[in-house]
């Protein structure tokens, strides 16, 4: 497993590699726009080929994108729907242009509709996403979520119909560890995690996991609410994520931090420590 955190884009997004360098980052995460809206910034070539070549200066060979976080694909307003699809599209287009191996994205809300038909329309929007995506490198990721505010994603049920309804190797899960356990998903110890794993491989197969969003939690077991939280500070611990480290389903794959960057460079080290040889 490699480590590593998001990092800002202020000043051109070629100034990203060098920035997850410093933090210690052995991978990392960014916004390739403005997470509260706004125009994009334009991939110039000569930006691109500098952002690639700081990239590869610096080994960091994976890195990823988030989307903003007005995402709303189950929204009551159609344009809101229809934005957020054309979007998270751009994004999957803007990832493959800089090399980016996933776009993550949050998927919306229930409020003010059944739960049901809310779940629908994200399959509906995320089917319109991939549709004619042949020549798209970026794969997309859709994020589990702490139940917040009627958030869609939160159980491993609503996670499977959106995946197994929509068939296509383009897409998986991200998983974030502070939002399962806000959820209700126990990662606290090792019989923890693999209980936990396991519910989650007996509706979807663990290979569609591709990306851990490793974040300790404000918040107790099951009480969704999204507050995160240094590793090993808050109600996960160090012994949660030593066996979410190490675990056979999880360890070949990445982790991004994301917390604010006051310490993160810590975060990242101790992350390594518990990492077997």
């Amino acid at each position: 497993m490699k480590f590593g955190c998001h990092v800002s884009i202020a000043g051109g997004i070629d100034k990203a590699p060098e920035r997850a360098h410093v933090l210690g980052c052995e991978c990392f995460q960014i916004f390739s726009r403005s997470p509260r809206g706004g125009k994009p910034p334009a991939l110039l070539d000569s930006l691109v080929a500098s952002f690639k070549s700081s990239c590869e200066s610096f080994g960091l060979l994976d890195y990823f994108i988030h989307t903003p976080y007005y995402i709303n694909l189950a929204s009551e307003t159609p344009a809101l729907r229809e934005s957020s699809i054309r979007i998270i599209r751009e994004e999957l287009e803007r990832g493959t242009v800089l090399g980016a191996k996933y776009v993550m994205t949050h998927l919306g809300s229930s409020k003010g509709i059944d739960r049901s038909v809310a779940v629908g329309r994200v399959v509906e929007g995320v089917a319109a996403i991939l549709e004619n995506s042949d020549d798209l490198t970026t794969e997309l990721l859709l994020e589990n979520t702490a139940g917040q505010g009627e958030t869609l994603g939160d159980s491993f049920p609503e996670l499977a119909r959106m995946i197994n309804e929509i068939e296509t190797p383009r897409l998986g899960i991200c998983l974030d560890t502070a939002h399962l356990l806000a959820s209700g998903y126990d990662i606290r110890t090792p019989a923890a995690v693999n209980k936990t794993l396991d519910e989650f491989s007996s509706i979807i197969d663990p290979a569609q996991i591709k990306l851990l969003h490793g974040n300790d939690s404000k918040i107790p077991l099951g009480e969704k609410k999204d507050r995160h939280e240094h590793i090993g500070e808050g109600k996960i611990g160090t012994e949660g994520f030593k066996a979410i480290v190490n675990h056979p389903l999880l360890k070949n794959l990445d982790m991004i931090v994301e917390i604010p960057p006051e310490e993160v460079e810590r975060d990242i080290e101790l992350l390594k420590s518990l990492r077997k040889k």
